[in-house]
């Protein structure tokens, strides 16, 4: 594995410039139709495309970040009641929410699948782009979330990863 570490490395970086891409083409999108409708006074439909574009790539950001680019270690959890809890207690909770999210998504993912197909049939409403387009990226979203999911299960069991050492010394945070 270790000849795949410079190609996972480029896709890695790869996928958080797309995200920012989005990031950038959202706001300048945004700054756009500010633009337009309070600056040149000019009607509102004539921007809607500006509405809808913001919402598919806020979709496409939230969906893809999380698939490809947020690792499992910045993930924000509002953990005060987890951490309280004695270390075998947290990681038989982490197999059971890492079994159920995976079961409840891979269960779900061909019907999701089923609508995404059935979806190339519809258009948005301004920018033309078929659903099919919009709402694609759900199923490797689902897929990484399985993934991402099966592996916390894995650690849990095994008892590796960051979640289950202590720290080396009081002050250690999960943010050194």
């Amino acid at each position: 594995m270790p000849g795949l570490a410079p190609v996972i490395g480029w896709l890695q970086r790869r996928a958080e410039n797309f995200i920012a891409l989005l990031l950038a083409a959202m706001f300048l999108t945004f700054l756009f139709q500010i633009t337009f409708r309070y600056v040149l006074a000019l009607p509102v439909s004539w921007t809607n495309w500006t509405v809808e574009f913001v919402s598919i790539a806020w979709l496409w950001g939230i969906l893809f970040g999380y698939a490809f680019v947020v690792r499992d270690v910045d993930i924000i959890r509002l953990d005060i009641v987890y951490n309280g809890l004695p270390l075998g207690v947290r990681r038989i909770l982490d197999v059971i929410t890492g079994l159920t999210v995976a079961a409840i998504l891979a269960w779900t993912l061909p019907k999701c699948w089923d609508y995404i197909d059935f979806m190339w049939r519809e258009r948005t409403p301004a920018l033309r782009i078929r659903f099919y387009w919009v709402f694609a990226i759900y199923a490797p979203f689902a897929v990484a979330v399985i993934i991402r999911s099966l592996l916390n299960v894995w650690g849990a069991v095994t008892g590796t990863g960051s979640r289950y050492s202590t720290p080396a010394h009081p002050e250690g945070h999960d943010y050194d």
